[in-house]
């Protein structure tokens, strides 16, 4: 087995320069030469073409956070089943197993989330 020596690495420390000189060169060169005109139309704030009403820092339940990362953690873990259906018959009886243990821990974690009341909405 050949190990790495520095001089390997060298193309991609030189790629990495370039993109770095790339973004900093395009940042600074359209900073100076585009136009400063500062209006009152472009300093107002403007979201999805609608005007702003009211204050942004307005408290918001939690409940809409709460259900967001609920969400994302039970997406997110169900990912993790697309492998293992990829993969279905080279794992055999094992597998299935372990997609039953998997399968049992994510039941048990939203039995806990529905117990603990998390998206009740009274």
């Amino acid at each position: 087995m050949e190990l790495s020596k520095p001089i390997d690495f060298l193309p991609i420390i030189f790629q990495m320069i370039v993109a770095v000189g790339f973004v900093v060169t395009t940042m600074f060169v359209t900073h100076k030469i585009g136009p400063k005109r500062a209006t009152s139309d472009k300093l107002t704030p403007f979201e999805s073409g609608i005007e702003v009403v009211g204050n942004a820092r307005t408290p918001m339940s939690i409940k809409y956070f709460l259900v967001a990362i609920l969400f994302v953690l039970f997406d997110v873990e169900v990912i993790f089943m697309y492998p293992w259906a990829v993969n279905f018959k080279e794992l055999g009886a094992q597998g299935m197993y372990e997609m039953f243990i998997f399968m049992a821990t994510l039941l048990l974690g939203f039995i806990y989330v529905i117990k603990k009341g998390a998206l009740d909405w009274d």
